[in-house]
């Protein structure tokens, strides 16, 4: 099945800066999925077009958005106050380009975690919940929840898909803090994989193979969550 490759836009964010975005909308897309990508990889990255083209197989549509340091090629991350105004704007266009979609927002590592502290200052207008592709919980080998406190503010649901062995994500952290989320939160974690879901020589899978699950059941929880909101 072939479906329709990414149409390019622009977002605004306020007044004369703008970023660029990625929309690719299935025939028969039910949900929108923007997504925001990590702190040292762009929306072109391979790992985000992956999730962009497995998600659009599963019939979910995703609007990418490119933070303002990637567009200027700085290798330095936005301040969180830029960051955040650039997923609030994303948001914003989603709801402007697919209004009859219902969204859920979310992304890999930094993107994700932006994408949360944007929800828990002021809830993302039209956005139902919230799917972490590696929360970055605590620098590598710096175990701490702090990044993480912002969470018991957002009222949404959230899905954490995370390596067994990220190193920006301790597993009893990651998973005390879901159990601390209550019925908000859901964890999934892949065996033998690391922040970015790639599999060790012993885990018995390829990292295909990881993805692909990734995906299913990112997808799943998306398409749930869309038609409960629809």
């Amino acid at each position: 099945m072939t479906h329709p490759k990414p149409e390019e836009i622009v977002i605004p964010i306020s007044g004369a800066r703008s970023v660029s975005g990625l929309l690719q909308v299935p025939a028969r897309a039910a949900v929108c999925f923007v997504l925001a990508h990590g702190a040292g990889a762009g929306m072109r990255h391979p790992f985000m077009a992956a999730v962009a083209a497995g998600l659009a197989a599963r019939e979910i549509a995703t609007l990418h958005s490119q933070f303002p340091s990637m567009e200027t090629g700085s290798r330095r991350p936005d301040s969180p106050r830029l960051a955040i105004a650039t997923v609030r704007a994303a948001v914003a266009k989603a709801a402007q380009l697919v209004p009859e979609l219902p969204l859920i927002a979310g992304g890999k590592s930094f993107g994700g975690r932006m994408t949360s502290q944007a929800q828990a200052e002021m809830p993302l207008p039209g956005v139902h919940g919230l799917a972490f592709l590696g929360f970055p919980l605590h620098p590598a080998r710096t175990p701490s929840t702090a990044r993480a406190e912002h969470l018991a503010a957002i009222t949404v649901p959230m899905l954490f898909l995370q390596g067994e062995r990220d190193q920006l994500a301790g597993r009893h952290l990651i998973e005390q803090l879901v159990q601390d989320l209550g019925h908000r939160a859901t964890l999934h974690l892949f065996p033998e994989t690391d922040h970015s879901f790639h599999v060790s020589a012993r885990g018995g899978r390829t990292n295909d193979q990881v993805m692909g699950a990734v995906l299913d059941i990112l997808a799943g929880w998306i398409a749930a969550l869309g038609q409960r909101s629809a």
